[in-house]
């Protein structure tokens, strides 16, 4: 089962694809892809590994390449986020011709291995505003990311003020 959960920031939707999965019983793993820049940003990722760990969770930190991931099978995956994943991706020193290409392929691959795989992404492209080229072209990129992904999800959720709005599927239990 794949869900997509998307959302603008701080809308809950890191908290609801948690609670997701909740009452899984096999292992769950974190994909964390926020490349730690700075002490600010290292103490935050170590605080976040330390809620997680209480509610089950293993971290697994991918900031790239994430078709090459290995996983348990039957295990139950949270990728955080998205956003982050398409700007590594983009802006690294390896960039390649596709990146919406390689990301969704690899995103194919863990949902075919996972029992449960919820990715947490940003709504972007809705604000109309005329960006420089290379905040254009990340936002086209990332869009078509989230929609490519929606298209083969079972479920799509959208937070709004911590409201969950189904767009797709069902909201699972």
């Amino acid at each position: 089962m794949t869900t997509l959960i998307t959302g603008g920031s701080k809308c809950g939707k890191s908290s609801l694809a948690e609670k997701l999965l909740d009452g899984f019983c096999g292992r769950k793993i974190y994909i964390a892809t926020m490349q730690p820049f700075g002490e600010e940003a290292l103490e935050a990722i170590s605080r976040h590994r330390k809620m997680r760990e209480r509610k089950g969770f293993e971290t697994l930190e991918k900031y790239t390449d994430i078709h090459e991931t290995e996983l348990p099978r039957n295990s139950a995956v949270l990728l955080e986020c998205m956003g982050n994943l398409c700007a590594n991706e983009m802006f690294s020193d390896n960039v390649i011709c596709c990146p919406a290409d390689k990301i969704v392929s690899g995103i194919k691959l863990l949902a075919d291995t996972a029992a449960e795989l919820i990715i947490v992404t940003n709504q972007v492209g809705s604000d109309g505003i005329d960006y420089a080229e290379g905040t254009a072209e990340y936002i086209r990129v990332l869009g078509s990311i989230n929609r490519r992904i929606a298209e083969f999800s079972d479920n799509v959720i959208e937070c709004v003020y911590g409201i969950p709005m189904l767009l797709k599927g069902e909201i699972p239990c």
